[in-house]
């Protein structure tokens, strides 16, 4: 089955704001075994919203798109899709009790403008957006479907889990199962690992497929099984991750999915254990991804920023003469920090990081992207150097990346 996405807004298709959505439905879809035929981002014109989504229609049974359903004069979508779809403006009572509803949650006043919003086409089904104010509306018109979501990327997220995709496997999929197994690689490139690979995916039979889906650091390597048996399918995809897990050996990071703070939270409390972070270069990106996950507090207590030579000196316990000799971006120093994170915090693990994330500040011997990293479990120091390319965000995230591995790592063979 074939699915195209049309993003729709000025504001997308000039760059001032980037488009998530359409990566995340894509990202969900190929999981379902779908294949994703055209993503288009189009302007607020009516032109341009009706044509992109006529070739959209021409090429695919199924179309989500996403903006152009707000208040404002901007948001167009809706007359485009009345005059494809036909039918007229109607108010839609539910959908404004629903926006109502979500007013009142907020503690907002409504205004003419927003209750506009439960006007929709008489040719649409509507699914209630739980999360916003803007209805997702569904057309139909021979054997294909388009839903409309709105732009704001919690909204299309929520809901496309929680209701669209429901729907969309209800009315295309009724009697397909679909598996998915999910193993976490590191150190190795993606193109190495697909040499090593190549006599296993030889081996896959019908129904089942190997995705390799790279991030800065890892590999995901998603095993995909889609058939008509769901206990077959279920029993295929254990027996070949059973055998792709042992292909990989050392390789494998993690048994299933998950970010590396994730991996790194699993480990840690399957062990009974704490952590706690000391950053420099990465400036706190370490303590937020890993507060961004729910419950994290059981095993994680606490960070130090330590930019300064003076924090580093004061709070974590580094040898200003070490400092003074090696540099801030030094062996010596960046396992300092690691020790006296769990010093000051009582963890027993932590994470250390200090470098030169740019775009200044690089020398000939420490230039832009040099970073120390270093791990603390139960007082036992490691440090790693790396090389990192990229701008100043990437350097940070790869450092990130890199430094919650090399835990998990050491976490993983305990």
């Amino acid at each position: 089955m074939k699915l195209s996405i049309v993003v729709i807004g000025d504001e997308l298709l000039l760059g001032r704001v980037t488009d998530t959505n359409s990566g995340f439905i894509a990202r969900h879809f190929d999981a379902l075994g779908w294949e994703i035929a055209s993503v288009e981002t189009v302007g607020d014109t009516r032109e341009a919203i009706s044509s992109a989504i006529k070739r959209a229609m021409e090429c695919s049974p199924l179309v989500i798109t996403t903006g152009g359903l707000g208040p404002t004069k901007d948001d167009i979508t809706k007359g485009v899709m009345t005059e494809i779809f036909g039918g007229e403006p109607i108010k839609n009572a539910e959908v404004l009790d629903n926006i109502i509803n979500v007013f009142n949650l907020r503690g907002l006043k409504m205004n003419p403008l927003t209750a506009d919003q439960a006007i929709v086409p008489s040719s649409c089904r509507v699914i209630q957006n739980r999360l916003g104010t803007a209805p997702i509306m569904v057309f139909e018109r021979d054997g294909r479907m388009l839903i409309a979501m709105p732009g704001v990327p919690f909204e299309t997220e929520g809901m496309l889990v929680s209701a669209v995709i429901p729907e969309v496997i209800t009315h295309f999929q009724p009697d397909t199962a679909i598996a998915h197994r999910t193993v976490i690689v590191t150190g190795i490139t993606e193109s190495a690992l697909a040499k090593q690979l190549e006599e296993f995916e030889a081996s896959l039979p019908a129904g089942l497929h190997l995705a390799y889906l790279p991030t800065p650091g890892f590999i995901r390597l998603r095993l995909d099984g889609v058939g008509t048996d769901s206990s077959a399918i279920d029993n295929l995809a254990d027996s070949y991750a059973a055998q792709l897990k042992q292909t990989l050996g050392s390789l494998m990071l993690y048994d299933g999915d998950g970010t590396p703070a994730e991996i790194v939270l699993t480990y840690l409390r399957r062990h009974g254990l704490t952590m706690a972070t000391a950053e420099s270069c990465t400036g706190g990106n370490i303590a937020h991804k890993i507060t961004e996950i729910a419950g994290c507090s059981d095993s994680y207590v606490g960070s130090v920023v330590s930019y300064s030579n003076d924090v580093k000196t004061g709070l974590l316990g580094v040898s200003r003469d070490d400092l003074e000799r090696y540099g801030a971006v030094s062996r010596e120093v960046v396992e300092q920090m690691a020790a006296g994170a769990c010093r000051a915090t009582g963890a027993d693990c932590s994470v250390a990081t200090s470098g030169i994330a740019g775009p200044g500040g690089g020398t000939p011997d420490k230039p832009v992207g040099t970073v120390w990293t270093s791990v603390c479990v139960q007082g036992r120091v490691t440090s790693r150097l790396l090389r990192l390319p990229g701008n100043r965000s990437r350097v940070i995230e790869r450092a990130t990346n890199e430094v919650l591995i090399a835990l998990a790592q050491v976490l993983r063979t305990l």
